[in-house]
């Protein structure tokens, strides 16, 4: 008797509105999003003849991702990478037009780094959520401490109040966003519901309460946007009066968001069944819209609220952490670990 089983290999399916692919070619821009579910760093762009190109390395456990002029820093389980792209202005290979190789790694440690971003100077900036604090790289220890809430005591490996995203306003940090206010070790998780803040971190003052799982504040022309991910909802910190304004309703957990002129790209995840994600308003929204939570990007014309294009990710990813817009780039890729391509990519700075 064969008892033998037929394992089918998990799959992903990616789709997109229709004019998903002739809008990407019109702003002339690509997507860079991290899956830490799955450990996967994804490019999204164009082939030549205009189809979809979706190009994947393998990196255990990615989440933070920023862009730099020239390459990326991506944070994974215990190190901090940054890419740099190798191809010359113009140069395309098999009609790749970036090739990002990981150029430096540090080593941090397991410090569940979420949000990065360089500032004016060039340093990377990245929120160190174990620690509840915002840091920078080190040369000799696993990071360098910048700024911590007021509220936490002391540094410490306790994932106090999940710090987790950053706002930089001309050229450094000045907005972070938490789950809750506490000062115990796991503390943040009573607070889930409506505990989430932002705050100044030049005042250390609290300019926005009463926030469900806030994610992904960034400054844009003249507004601080964030993600209140626990009710589904995409929207601005009106600082005058400290509210809240909702743009629109994402059907997912908005995690990741990045900005190309008019439009903002959303990351969504599909909820996981346990306590972090389960009892949030964004269950009873899904259901008064009776509509599934989703993974994958949804574009928002920031004019009217619209959601006018969206790229959709079935199968074996349920989950984003990071998306960044990569302007001006047609079709990017990267090089990883598991292949040995990486021993045959060689550059030359200059001549002798």
């Amino acid at each position: 008797m064969d008892t033998t089983e037929t394992v089918t290999p998990p799959t992903l399916e990616i789709s997109t509105s229709r004019q998903m692919l002739s809008w990407l070619s019109e702003q002339k821009l690509s997507i860079a999003l991290t899956t830490y579910q799955i450990g996967k760093l994804y490019f999204i762009g164009l082939k030549p003849d205009n189809g979809l190109s979706v190009f994947e390395r393998s990196f255990n456990r990615c989440m933070g991702l920023c862009s730099t002029p020239n390459g990326l820093y991506m944070s994974s389980l215990y190190q901090v990478w940054r890419f740099e792209n190798v191809f010359e202005t113009g140069q395309q290979q098999d009609g790749f037009d970036r090739l990002y190789v990981p150029q430096v790694g540090y080593t941090t440690g397991d410090l569940d780094i979420h949000d990065m971003a360089v500032d004016s100077d060039g340093r990377l900036v990245f929120v160190n959520t174990l620690f509840g604090c915002l840091a920078t790289l080190s040369e000799t220890h696993s990071f360098k401490p910048l700024w911590k809430p007021p509220f936490i005591s002391k540094l410490a490996a306790e994932d106090r109040c999940h710090l987790n995203g950053l706002a930089m306003k001309d050229g450094q940090p000045a907005y972070v966003t938490a789950v809750g206010r506490s000062d115990v070790a796991d503390g943040w998780r009573e607070h889930r519901s409506d505990g989430g803040i932002v705050m100044d971190v030049n005042s250390d003052e609290i300019v926005c309460t009463g926030l469900s799982m806030p994610h992904s504040p960034r400054w844009h022309d003249g507004k601080l946007w964030l993600l209140n991910s626990g009710t589904g909802e995409f929207g601005y910190v009106d600082l005058n009066t400290g509210r809240f304004e909702s743009l629109c309703f994402c059907p997912g957990y908005m995690r990741g968001l990045s900005f190309h002129g008019n439009f903002a790209l959303v990351g969504l995840s599909k909820p996981r069944h346990n306590k972090t994600f389960s009892g949030l308003a964004l269950d009873a929204n899904l259901k008064s819209r009776n509509a599934e939570a989703r993974c994958g990007v949804q574009v928002i014309d920031l004019r009217t609220g619209d959601v006018v294009h969206w790229l959709r990710m079935d199968g074996v990813v349920e989950e984003l952490y990071d998306v960044v817009a990569l302007p001006q780039v047609r079709r990017p890729m990267a090089l990883g670990f598991k292949t040995d391509e990486i021993r045959r990519v060689l550059s030359v700075e200059t001549e002798l």
